[in-house]
């Protein structure tokens, strides 16, 4: 079995932690070993399992390979800490919950890292970047393209032929119309159907969603 803890003990960081449960309910494959957290003290013990420490712990360890899931759901903060752990120790597993329903798997990809939380459907020819959250619920139409960090929250839906950016962020129940695309960094608000293409690095909101301010990009912090 594969040793796997969770990166951030918060409140997705546990819900990541039942699905890993549920994964092993199904078929056995992951040796939970506990949480990485850099604001909960070490030796804390959340739901049952414990904190082993933060970055500097994570980037010490050397038991052997290490599967880490990094539960977060702000994209920027996701990257940023992928970036801090410089460990060959570490891999970076895909999650998906075994209520997930998607198409043939030579036809739907998915990189390293991802999250997919149960009950969400992916339908064919998908393409999903590396460190992509899709949360409870969420839909991908088909001939989707999704771009690395990005974060879809609970009952998402994507139409078809949809091309988003890296680092992009939709909140809960937003809906995003066939053929569009949404540029890298953008946040689309909580409820919003995006029915036009969105600009990068915007916030939208609304129905239709429209952009309703600009922020600057960031440098990286890994370069």
């Amino acid at each position: 079995m594969q040793k796997i803890a969770v990166y951030g003990a918060g409140g997705f960081g546990r819900e990541v932690m039942v699905l890993i449960e549920h994964i092993n309910a199904v078929n056995k494959q992951f040796e939970i070993v506990g949480f990485f957290d850099d604001k909960i003290a070490r030796g804390k013990c959340v739901n049952g399992y414990p904190v082993l420490g933060g970055i500097d712990d994570l980037n010490a360890w050397r038991d052997g390979l290490l599967g880490i899931a990094l539960a977060f759901g702000e994209p920027e903060v996701k990257r940023n800490i992928r970036y801090k752990i410089r460990n060959g120790h570490v891999f970076f597993p895909s999650l998906i919950h075994p209520s997930v329903l998607m198409g043939t798997a030579s036809f739907v990809k998915i990189g390293e890292g991802c999250i997919i939380c149960a009950g969400a459907l992916l339908t064919v020819n998908i393409v999903i970047g590396d460190f992509v959250i899709l949360n409870l619920g969420c839909t991908v139409g088909h001939d989707v393209v999704i771009g690395e960090f990005a974060s879809f929250m609970p009952s998402v839906n994507i139409s078809g032929e949809v091309l988003i950016g890296q680092g992009v962020y939709c909140g809960t129940g937003s809906k995003i119309i066939n053929q569009l695309e949404i540029g890298e960094w953008t946040k689309v608000g909580a409820g919003a159907i995006v029915a036009k293409s969105l600009p990068a690095h915007c916030t939208a909101v609304g129905v239709p969603a429209r952009p309703i301010k600009f922020h600057e990009e960031k440098q990286e912090e890994h370069e």
